[in-house]
């Protein structure tokens, strides 16, 4: 008897299986030769993001669907997973300059953190509510392990405890809400859940209450106001790469599965979703910035301008519309680069510092004792304000338009106003580096050259982007709504 084994075409997920290869490898290595330092891990990580990156590249955007329909690669998974490895790169790369922090030493931090993005990853390729629920959990554990990897510090484990309690109780309202959904329609393919459901069918209310509990999940990861409490006490507590990672790579995430749910699903035209994001985009928008105001450490004040983003990201999610998606996808990619560059200079302040202080009065005339890292923070927070010539303007520029043309005048009035509240707080951060002598003498080391790497490439991409954003919108070009 002859058994013919199903042919299995792997290339579309190379990507994973580097970013796979590597952590596995990172966790192996110190065990076998323990002399093994920083340095060649975080080379060893270095080299498996960008062996994913330069497969991702080469993939068609032609949609893929393998593995009986679980795994769905298109052009949407395809482009926000470069975003997602651009966020790990810079991540690692600001990580090597926290020299005095023993637990970069390890392999376990590089290896959480590429596990991270392959649930990051799995989560945002497919239709399958398993399949979503196991990526976001992996990426959830992984992000619970490296929010209290300074396990010495009693801020760390409380962030690791807050962030494990509170992520937990948003997984039982997403895990519920899937429960629902299947009991209701009999698959777990989100794009084929509406299928034979009539409507006023007794049905539709169980899928009404299973999207509803879907999206509550989503959005405490996605940091939406009111499911937004987590955020400071958790980007204050830990180690400043990790914070800047989980304010960029998770938001990604979350947003691309939102997309999903939201416009590229058939629960979209029975479900009053515009009145609810409109709702959600000004309470998020609102309540972070007039937060961010009053805050005097520079970690909760950037944690609170992330929930603001959130905001505005939720404005292009209004739109409902191919530019609105497109628009999405830019912003995520400007905003990756800009946030965890400014995030890289406050660890860079924090390696002169054993309580890694981030006050604002810690940068008073930052710009003449370290005028590199300070130029480097300046343009991140204009950009991050939304002034031009940089991409955060552009970004902007996008997602108001998307939501221009679809109608909603009122919703873009209120985000362009709150643009320029955050100017304010912004613009705090920037006086203090060159406007106010400092209160004492703080010797700055010189970054590293992981650091000089990292903000060196954060601040091309701004630059870049800004001025030339058809650079980045050319490679979105090929997405488009709804998927195929």
């Amino acid at each position: 008897m002859t058994f013919t084994l199903p042919t299995i075409d792997l290339t579309a997920v190379f990507p994973l299986l580097a970013l796979l290869t590597t952590a596995i490898v990172l966790l192996l290595l110190p065990l076998f030769f323990r002399s093994v330092g920083r340095n060649v891990l975080a080379l060893v990580g270095a080299i498996g993001l960008l062996i994913s990156g330069a497969c991702l590249f080469r993939l068609p955007l032609v949609p893929f669907r393998g593995f009986d329909r679980l795994l769905l690669l298109d052009p949407l998974a395809i482009t926000v997973h470069g975003a997602l490895l651009l966020a790990g790169l810079l991540t690692l790369l600001i990580s090597l300059n926290r020299v005095e922090d023993e637990y970069l030493n390890y392999g376990e931090y590089y290896s959480l953190l590429l596990f991270s993005l392959i649930g990051m990853m799995i989560m945002t390729s497919t239709w399958n509510l398993l399949v979503l629920f196991l990526g976001l959990e992996l990426f959830s554990i992984a992000l619970y392990a490296l929010a209290g990897i300074r396990k010495m510090r009693a801020e760390s484990v409380e962030a690791s405890l807050k962030y494990l309690l509170l992520g937990a109780f948003a997984s039982g309202f997403l895990l519920y809400g899937m429960a629902l959904l299947y009991g209701a329609s009999g698959t777990l393919q989100l794009n084929e859940m509406m299928q034979g459901v009539q409507p006023g069918a007794s049905t539709l209310s169980l899928i009404y209450a299973g999207v509803i509990l879907l999206f509550i999940g989503l959005a405490f990861k996605a940091a939406l106001v009111p499911f937004h409490m987590w955020t400071p006490d958790v980007y204050e507590g830990s180690a400043t790469p990790v914070s800047a990672f989980m304010s960029t790579a998770t938001k990604a995430a979350a947003f691309i599965v939102l997309i999903r749910l939201i416009a590229h699903s058939e629960l979209a035209v029975r479900f009053p979703w515009p009145q609810l994001l409109i709702v959600l985009a000004v309470l998020t928008m609102t309540v972070g910035n007039l937060l961010a105001i009053h805050q005097k450490n520079v970690k909760r004040m950037l944690a609170y301008s992330s929930i603001s983003h959130a905001g505005y990201l939720l404005v292009g999610l209004t739109a409902a519309s191919s530019a609105g998606d497109q628009a999405m996808l830019f912003y995520l990619f400007v905003y990756t680069a800009m946030n965890i560059g400014a995030f890289g200079v406050l660890s860079h302040m924090g390696v002169s510092n054993a309580d890694e202080r981030v006050d604002f009065e810690s940068y008073r005339g930052m710009g003449y004792r370290s005028p590199f890292a300070a130029l480097c923070l300046a343009v991140f927070l204009f950009s991050l304000s939304g002034l031009p010539p940089f991409s955060g303007f552009i970004g902007k520029l996008y997602l108001f338009s998307a939501a221009v043309e679809r109608g909603y005048v009122a919703l873009v009035v209120i985000a362009v106003l709150n643009s320029v509240v955050s100017v304010y707080y912004y613009m705090r951060l920037v006086v203090n580096l060159y406007m106010r002598d400092a209160t004492e003498e703080l010797s700055l080391p010189r970054p590293n050259v992981g650091m000089k790497a990292a903000l060196f490439i954060a601040l091309f991409l701004t630059v870049l982007w800004g001025i030339y954003p058809s650079v980045l919108t050319n490679l979105l070009a090929g997405v488009s709504r709804p998927l195929p």
